[in-house]
Formats: C-alpha cells, structure tokens, sequence
C-alpha cells in the first residue's frame, strides 16, 4: 500500500511538472453557434502563456501556421497566417477552432486540441487525453485574440 502511494504522488508530481493532470478530464462546454462563448477555466488566459505555446514546436501552432514572430525561424505554411487573428475571429470562435475545428470544417487538418473521442489514428501516448490542457486552450485564445490588424 505505502509503495502504490509513492508511485501514485511520483506520478502525479511528474504531470505537475510537465502540466498534464493525471485524471486528463475535460471540462464541460457549451457551443452555441460557430462559439464556445465561456472559458473552459472560468476565468480569461494569460496572452504571454499563449504566445509562448503558440510558439512551442513540439505541438502547436507553428507547426503550420506563420505569424507576426520575427524570432521564430521554419514557420509553418500549411496553414492561413496568424497575423490579425484577433480581427477575424472572437475569443469565443477562436475556442471552438482549437476545442474542435472538425465542427466547423469536417475536412479540416488542424488538430482537435481539446477532444478525446472520435479520433482516429491516435498514437498510443495520446489515447485518451487531450493535446493540451483546458487552461492552454485560454491561454492561446488569449494571445491570439491580441492579434489585430
């Protein structure tokens, strides 16, 4: 018992130190529309938190997107620009695109950020737990929506 312990506070001191909870359970949202209009975390994200996932290449934006980050070399080009995000899209439809992009757009390339289920061609890591967390998810929200033209 007192050994199952250890390895279970290990564990959950390892995802706290990489940011992932160990139970990975999403938080309940609404869409209304083309939105998710409340906060997965209740509150509004930190927009430096956000700049510095967006520019996180093991697994986020730059992989495809480019965007106004003159310090960042080899930007994507799969994807449309992210200069004046913020001008195009509200924080509420910039959610749901990192939520779920597959409900806007069936065909869609761009990764389900905040979804678990449905999915194919998961890596077995991945299975079963979010890319990133509810409280990146406003994170980048939050810097993207500071991107206006």
């Amino acid at each position: 018992m007192a050994r199952w312990l250890i390895h279970l506070a290990g564990a959950a001191f390892a995802a706290a130190l990489t940011g992932v909870s160990a139970a990975q359970e999403l938080r309940a949202y609404v869409i209304t529309a083309d939105g998710i209009a409340e906060p997965l975390t209740g509150a509004p994200g930190d927009p430096a938190r956000g700049r510095a996932l967006v520019l996180e290449r093991s697994s986020t934006c730059i992989l495809c997107h480019s965007g106004p980050f003159a310090e960042a070399r080899f930007q994507g080009d799969l994807a449309p620009s992210l200069t004046g995000t913020g001008s195009r899209w509200s924080a509420s439809q910039l959610r749901l695109r990192l939520v779920d992009a597959s409900r806007l757009n069936a065909q869609t390339i761009m990764p389900s950020y905040y979804r678990v289920d449905g999915l194919a061609r998961v890596g077995p890591n991945w299975r079963g737990k979010p890319i990133l967390s509810a409280d990146q998810i406003e994170d980048i929200v939050a810097f993207l929506a500071t991107l206006q033209e």
